[in-house]
């Protein structure tokens, strides 16, 4: 883009992928295209498979009546605060060395709407594009700044079983995006909780945002009615206008590369080029091999420790 740079804010309402389901619409760049359709939700909606229905509410309710909600008084944060008075995640970046467990107030909660363990469900507070790339499809960015730290968009989509999720990828070929991703949330005892969602039928926005190995969001898996995450991304750093939007697809943050990662590098045709154009770029997609080959559930549970 060279002498049209403010063209895609001044189009913004021309068209609204996000079919009026989301606080703001969302544009598509360049005027006249959009993306292939699909069924918008904003939320996860049920596949099949999958153990639990994430629209059913099973968590109790906060009594945070008179006073806010806060560490000690309200059962919706047992340690800490989630969110600082920016509603900014307060445990972020390359600082972070795992995702803490994050639990916002839900429907059952007597705290106001207001309150400020309320912030994912607030849905998008940001004006964001959808927009074609060089090399890589299409992409999402934004047309606001946004600080870090900050909520951007869910990752929603069906929400299926582990056999669904092979079925599904063994249908794939070469040619074709793949927009499940698998959620490992490691807890006590080395056991393992796992969330697989696929939005590329029933989704949202985020189905849009592309890979990179130096991301500028990071994904943290947040409860609000239920023990089904929603997949919640978050500003890593300071994100300008018309700035594109990433994360890592393997789920780590900077992608820092292991023994096996390196092995998988010449590790068949799967495997797809990466064209982040970050300096650490890893010259390939990450491939998570558990997906196409037959795999025993690991143990799982409803409690612990992210």
């Amino acid at each position: 883009m060279a002498a049209s740079e403010e063209e895609p804010e001044a189009l913004t309402e021309l068209l609204d992928v996000a079919r009026r389901l989301e606080n703001l619409p969302v544009s598509a760049w360049p005027p006249g295209t959009e993306p292939e359709p699909f069924q918008y939700t904003p939320d996860h909606v049920a596949g099949p498979g999958g153990d639990t229905d994430p629209t059913l509410i099973t968590f109790p309710g906060c009594v945070c009546l008179k006073t806010p909600c806060l560490p000690g008084t309200c059962s919706c944060l047992r340690r800490e605060k989630n969110y600082d008075d920016n509603l900014c995640l307060r445990h972020i970046g390359s600082e972070a060395k795992c995702a803490e467990p994050v639990f916002e107030c839900n429907v059952l909660c007597q705290c106001s709407d207001h309150c400020r363990n309320r912030v994912v469900q607030r849905g998008l507070q940001f004006r964001l594009q959808v927009f074609k790339t060089d090399r890589k499809g299409w992409g999402l960015r934004t047309l606001d700044f946004i600080p870090k730290g900050r909520f951007v968009c869910e990752y929603a989509g069906e929400v299926l079983g582990f056999s669904e999720v092979q079925r599904r990828i063994q249908l794939q070929t070469i040619h074709d995006s793949n927009y499940i991703i698998a959620v490992r949330e490691h807890v006590y005892n080395g056991q393992v909780m796992e969330t697989f969602v696929d939005p590329t039928s029933i989704g949202n926005i985020g189905r849009f945002l592309n890979h990179s190995c130096e991301p500028n969001l990071l994904m943290i898996p947040v409860r609000i009615n239920s023990m089904v995450p929603k997949l919640a991304l978050f500003a890593a750093k300071d994100i300008l206008p018309e700035e594109e939007l990433s994360y890592d697809y393997s789920g780590r943050f900077l992608n820092l590369l292991d023994s096996e990662d390196k092995e998988r590098l010449d590790n068949g045709k799967l495997r797809k080029p990466c064209y982040c154009g970050a300096e650490s770029c890893a010259a390939f997609l990450p491939y998570d091999s558990s997906l196409y080959c037959p795999l025993e559930k690991p143990n799982t549970s409803e409690e612990g420790r992210v």
